[in-house]
């Protein structure tokens, strides 16, 4: 049986963008007859807000998506980040880091995404509050397929450098969470948007390095834009779950509107996961 999870951020309300992930989901998980879990990715303290979280919980459940268990929120799972980063750290393969990120672009760590070209790797700086934690990568590529976008072939090292897995701020980062979070649930299938298919190798590395024999299947699934060239965000209100609600739109039409939204593909085959 496959687990899988739908996992928002309580940064804003919930557009359409997210109905189509709920919708990839749930589908994919009820015809696989496996589980969906519920997590509250709630990292970044700053930005996260209990009222968004609130909005979030009461649109899944206007529009009918109910999680197999209840909601694990990652702002009480500060202990089992500490122990992961400890087995880390006990293999050498953690770091201090003093850089900021204009620091990060006047050394050269420019390019599709910014990239850390190791400026703290040999310094030694001790773990203070006042800075960031980064994981050494190795520089060797994974392979993998997707469910939806194929064989891919990545080099996290050369893509992103050394992972931040914790900012100068406390803040635990999204890839070193997510990661812990898969691994620790046993979330066997991660599925997302096409904006998140980049980070999937550095991922992998990282379930390995914390002992994940064999990481999770992925299924990257195309995205609502707004423009050709912009993907939908929070900022778009005039898809926001709760203007349409406000309007009087009923909640299996939210639903239709997001099947509309994109073209919908699911694997032809039953999925295989790795566990």
């Amino acid at each position: 049986m496959i687990t899988t999870r739908f996992a928002p951020a309580p940064t804003g309300h919930l557009h359409i963008g997210h109905v189509v992930n709920a919708l990839y989901v749930w589908e994919t998980a009820r015809r696989e007859g496996g589980r969906v879990l519920l997590r509250i990715e709630d990292h970044d303290r700053q930005r996260s807000r209990p009222d968004y979280e609130a909005s979030i919980l009461e649109d899944l459940a206007w529009l009918g998506f109910t999680a197999d268990a209840p909601p694990v929120r990652q702002s009480d799972r500060t202990d089992i980040y500490e122990r992961a980063l400890g087995r880390l750290r006990h293999a050498g393969l953690v770091y201090a880091c003093e850089c900021s990120r204009r620091d990060i672009i006047d050394a050269g760590g420019s390019g599709a995404e910014l990239r850390y070209p190791g400026t703290c790797s040999s310094k030694g700086l001790a773990e203070t509050g006042d800075r960031a934690i980064r994981v050494r990568l190795p520089p060797s590529e994974e392979a993998f397929g997707d469910l939806l976008a194929g064989p891919q072939r990545q080099v996290p090292s050369d893509q992103c450098g050394d992972l931040l897995v914790r900012d100068r701020h406390g803040n635990w980062t999204y890839q070193f969470a997510v990661t812990v979070d898969d691994y620790d649930q046993g979330v066997d299938l991660v599925i997302r948007g096409l904006d998140l298919l980049h980070s999937t190798g550095r991922q992998i590395q990282l379930s390995r390095m914390l002992g994940r024999t064999e990481p999770p299947r992925f299924m990257h699934h195309p995205l609502v834009m707004s423009t050709p060239e912009q993907k939908l965000s929070k900022s778009d209100g005039a898809s926001g779950i709760r203007q349409l609600r406000a309007a009087g739109m009923p909640p299996e039409d939210v639903v239709a509107a997001a099947h509309a939204a994109v073209n919908f593909p699911l694997p032809n085959s039953k999925i295989q996961t790795n566990s």
